[in-house]
């Protein structure tokens, strides 16, 4: 049975946060608040939850496009190639932010996405994922909810996307309504960069 538990951004509670890590670590997946909008997502080297998680999105996740989500900016150079100067400013001024980047793999990515040439990055501000990330040794990975209703893109009411999922996830943390834009997306493994989805990040290059 999942849980529903709310963690407010202005003041985390530590309580629910070792919650939500220890849930982690035994497999779960989880939905949670991000600066854009809510998130599904698991840790990125276990195994039995990198599957579920698959089964879930119905995706492959050698091929999907899903996003390493990391504490910091320094976190994330151990999955990435070494950054050019130009990159690394960009990065800098980007992150954290509603923003996700595509960039070039390093060879040290866990298992199932060890052949894979790029991955996303995200490092949100929304303190509840930073204090949530701070407390785990690994990134996770992360997928945008999106609603079956073709009228709205992404479910913002936290009450509503508990119940639409609650039968696949083990736990829900509400922050209140969500936001309905997603992040913006840039292409970073080429130059000249490249807008791949406009959202809620403002186009800077």
């Amino acid at each position: 049975m999942a849980h529903y538990i709310t963690i407010y951004s202005k003041e985390p509670n530590p309580k629910d946060l070792k919650q939500a890590v220890e849930i982690l670590k035994n497999g779960g997946v989880i939905i949670f608040p991000t600066d854009t909008v809510y998130g599904l997502g698991c840790l990125s080297t276990n195994s039995k939850a990198l599957e579920r998680f698959a089964k879930i999105k119905g995706v492959k996740l050698e091929q999907a496009p899903l996003s390493f989500l990391f504490q910091d900016i320094k976190s994330l150079s151990t999955y990435i190639e070494p950054m050019n100067s130009r990159a690394f400013k960009l990065v800098k001024r980007l992150l954290p932010g509603p923003y996700a980047l595509i960039m070039n793999a390093s060879r040290k990515l866990p298992k199932p996405f060890q052949k894979r040439k790029t991955i996303g990055v995200r490092i949100s501000s929304h303190p509840v994922l930073h204090g949530l990330l701070q407390l785990l040794e690994a990134p996770l990975i992360t997928s945008s909810l999106h609603d079956p209703d073709a009228i709205l893109d992404y479910t913002t009411d936290p009450e509503n996307i508990f119940e639409q999922w609650e039968s696949q996830i083990d736990l829900m943390i509400s922050d209140g309504y969500g936001s309905n834009i997603p992040s913006t997306v840039l292409d970073l493994s080429i130059y000249p960069y490249q807008l791949i989805r406009e959202g809620a990040g403002e186009i800077i290059f």
